[in-house]
């Protein structure tokens, strides 16, 4: 078969070792997990922007039901609110991706240029060849 096993993006270099290829591993792994986070990150920041402009509404049917003074308390107490001392949620987001997510990522990045010429997922490709039933349909190493 031409494809009976991965490419040559998904090859470990010659001379690198098993143990440096668990420790990529690993990093990835680490990696997979702070993309996790942020991506809940992002999904905080959704709902809460998503809470806020359903509170406009709820203060403005307050309003129209004849509650004009509850609904100018909430709108003054909460409407609009940081939710974290001077900031919104955008404002965690960019903090978050610029002094974390970002150095991460490059952290990474640099481990596999300098350590795997920057092949990623190493591990994970040589777990698929060992697991995977060679010469069998929908086990294919990759894609005609």
């Amino acid at each position: 078969m031409k494809h009976d096993g991965p490419d040559d993006a998904h090859t470990r270099p010659d001379g690198l070792d098993d143990a440096t290829v668990a420790a990529l591993g690993k990093l990835s792994e680490a990696l997979e997990a702070v993309e996790h986070a942020r991506g809940l990150l992002y999904g905080f920041h959704r709902l809460t922007g998503t809470a806020d402009l359903h509170l406009g509404d709820a203060v403005d049917a307050l309003r129209e039901a004849g509650h004009g003074e509850l609904a100018e308390r909430i709108e003054r107490d909460i409407l609009g609110r940081n939710v974290i001392q001077g900031r919104w949620t955008f404002q965690i987001v960019e903090d978050y991706d610029d002094n974390y997510y970002s150095a991460f990522k490059e952290a990474e990045r640099d481990a596999r240029e300098q350590l795997a010429g920057g092949r990623r997922h190493l591990f994970e490709a040589e777990m698929k060849e060992d697991r995977r039933t060679h010469g069998w349909p929908h086990h294919e190493a990759r894609p005609e």
